[in-house]
This record gives structure tokens, C-alpha cells and sequence, in this order.
């Protein structure tokens, strides 16, 4: 038996970084765990960004949303409040923004190594914990996929062809849509149930439950006799 989640995400998503962490306390404390096989699909915030696009994340969201850049940046130290009582760095000031459509096709790549987990923590890692900027910058993502474990020069080669899984990402996308994604992180289990947002671990773990609970066939009777059981055996009828 063996449950399949898919997780569409996107890196600029902080949301995404917390949930997570939450799916992972859930799934830690899965007793079938080990029949849990986890997909991240790519989901872009902002397509239209061009590929070089690096601007600072409190401006963006005061403009975004119609607010002063306090408050956006209020909102950040929500966030990293959130973040730190997980055991998360959420870095609340200095932060980019910018297109994640590259580092979706590493995600793609990454898939195809079998390593897929690796560098999407790295990822988060680059864009919320630490200092340097991330998105914009292809040698950035070069030196975070290599600090990963990848091999820079094959990285490399995936970011300088511009169709390289591009298709892959393209697709996630298109399925994400007619799942009605409308945000993320989405969690899909089985194709059956859908799970939006960081919901509490609890939330993942019932979700994780229902899922397996589903794999496991109803035993269905298609025919009955006598039987014996520890009340004794039917009686036969007598003439």
C-alpha cells in the first residue's frame, strides 16, 4: 500500500516554507509514513516575470495588497514569528522576489535525480534564511543547487537551455488549474482529498490517515453458509 501527496509550492511562497515544516511533523508521526511517497509540483506566483526580475519583497507586498510598507513589513515579522516557533530562520527584512519559473525547472531536475527534497530545502533555505539575495541571479542558483549536492556544471546546463523541464513545470501548472488551485501550498493525496494552505500538523496528519484508511479494501461477503464460531457451530436443520 503506498500514499501518494503532491505539494504544489512555490519558493517565494512563505506560506509554502512553514507548511512545509507542518506536513513534515505530520508525516513524522505517521505510522505509515514509509508508504508515503511525496511530489512537489510547481506553481508560480507571478508568471510574467521576466527571468532576471529581483526587487525587495516589503515594497511589493505594501503595493500588492494597498498597504504602507510598515505594515507590510508587520506582517513580515508575523510571518517570522510563525517561523521561529517551528524552528525555522525566517530572515524578516532584506528579502528579493522574483521569478521562480528556473528554480521550478530544477525542482524538475532535481525530480529526475531522485533528489528532489534536497534542493527544494536548499531553495528555501537561500530565499529565507540567508542573507545573499536569491532570484536573478543564475550564478546564485548555480552555487545553492552545487551547496545542495548537485553537480554545478549539470545545473548549469539545465538553467543556460530554457526548454530544459520546461514543459514539466508548464504541465504541474496546467494541473494545478484544473484542480482549482487557486493558492499554496496545495497538498492532493491520492488524487481524493485536497488540503490548501499551512494548516496545523493536526490537520496533515487526519488527512494522511483518511488517505491510507482509503487504501485498504472493504472486505465484501458474496456468499455465507453455516459457520463455526466461540458461541459453537449452526445447528443443522432436522427433518
Amino acid at each position: 500500500m503506498a500514499v501518494q501527496v503532491e505539494i504544489w509550492t512555490d519558493i517565494n511562497c512563505p506560506f509554502c516554507y512553514l507548511g512545509k515544516r507542518r506536513f513534515e511533523e505530520a508525516l513524522a508521526a505517521f505510522p505509515h509514513r514509509d508508504g508515503v511517497q511525496v511530489v512537489h509540483r510547481s506553481f508560480e506566483l507571478d508568471p510574467t516575470l521576466p527571468r532576471d526580475h529581483s526587487d525587495a519583497v516589503v515594497p511589493h507586498i505594501a503595493e500588492k495588497y494597498g498597504i504602507s510598507e510598515a505594515q507590510a513589513a508587520a506582517n513580515e515579522r508575523g510571518i517570522g514569528a510563525q517561523a521561529e516557533a517551528m524552528g525555522l530562520t525566517y530572515r524578516i527584512e532584506g528579502r528579493d522576489f522574483g521569478s521562480s519559473f528556473d528554480m521550478h525547472r530544477l525542482l524538475h531536475y532535481a525530480l529526475a535525480q531522485g533528489r528532489q527534497e534536497a534542493l527544494l530545502d536548499a531553495l528555501y533555505a537561500a530565499n529565507f534564511a540567508e542573507d545573499a539575495p536569491l532570484f536573478g541571479d543564475t550564478d546564485r542558483l548555480v552555487q545553492v543547487a552545487g551547496g545542495a549536492g548537485f553537480d554545478e556544471t549539470e545545473v548549469r546546463a539545465v538553467l543556460n537551455d530554457p526548454e530544459a523541464y520546461a514543459d514539466a513545470v508548464r504541465a504541474d501548472e496546467a494541473e494545478a488549474a484544473r484542480l482549482g488551485a487557486r493558492g499554496v501550498p496545495f497538498f492532493v493525496l491520492d488524487r481524493k482529498y485536497g488540503v490548501s494552505g499551512a494548516q496545523p500538523a493536526e490537520v496533515f496528519a487526519q488527512a494522511l490517515q483518511q488517505a491510507w484508511s482509503d487504501q485498504e479494501p472493504e472486505l465484501q461477503i458474496v456468499a455465507e453458509a453455516d459457520t463455526c464460531g466461540p458461541d459453537g457451530c449452526a445447528l443443522p436443520e432436522r427433518n
